[in-house]
């Protein structure tokens, strides 16, 4: 049975908190990448960047859904939702944009867990974490490529 330690990727392009977010979609771009960790100086992942996170910057200022209820106003998304969302949307770093606490994987997990966590949770990029160490990522084209003989 493969693990995540036979396909992951070791050389990891990966960000500071405090990258900016045009020399981050910079390097997604360049490195044809959907997604990098994002590390503190201990090299513990704190966030992931992906590209969808960059994109939210090119949306249309979200107008805050609410009904009135006996002349209350009560709202449909959470005021820190909303924050979140004003704050990617105008983020300067990537500590702003990022996704923070994001799903990680160990290089023992197998590729069926994984292929399981990136279809059920619609992920593109997981980091591989060992012993609190971003030690590599696997991607969906890394488990594409076990397909091929």
């Amino acid at each position: 049975m493969q693990k995540v330690s036979d396909i992951m990727t070791t050389e990891v392009i990966s960000f500071k908190p405090d990258t900016d977010i045009s020399e981050a979609a910079k390097q997604l771009l360049e490195n044809r990448i959907n997604g990098a960790p994002v590390v503190d100086e201990a090299g513990k992942v704190v966030g992931i960047l992906c590209q969808s996170d960059l994109i939210v910057q090119q949306k249309r200022f979200p107008v805050p859904s609410f009904f009135t209820l006996l002349d209350s106003v009560i709202p449909l998304v959470s005021q820190k939702h909303f924050e979140k969302e004003m704050e990617k949307m105008a983020a300067f770093k990537v500590s702003q944009a990022m996704t923070e606490k994001p799903v990680v994987v160990s290089p023992d997990t197998t590729l069926e867990d994984v292929a399981a966590l990136m279809v059920d949770k619609k992920l593109h990029t997981l980091p591989v974490v060992d012993s609190g160490k971003l030690v590599g990522v696997v991607g969906k084209e890394d488990i594409l490529r076990t397909l091929m003989p």
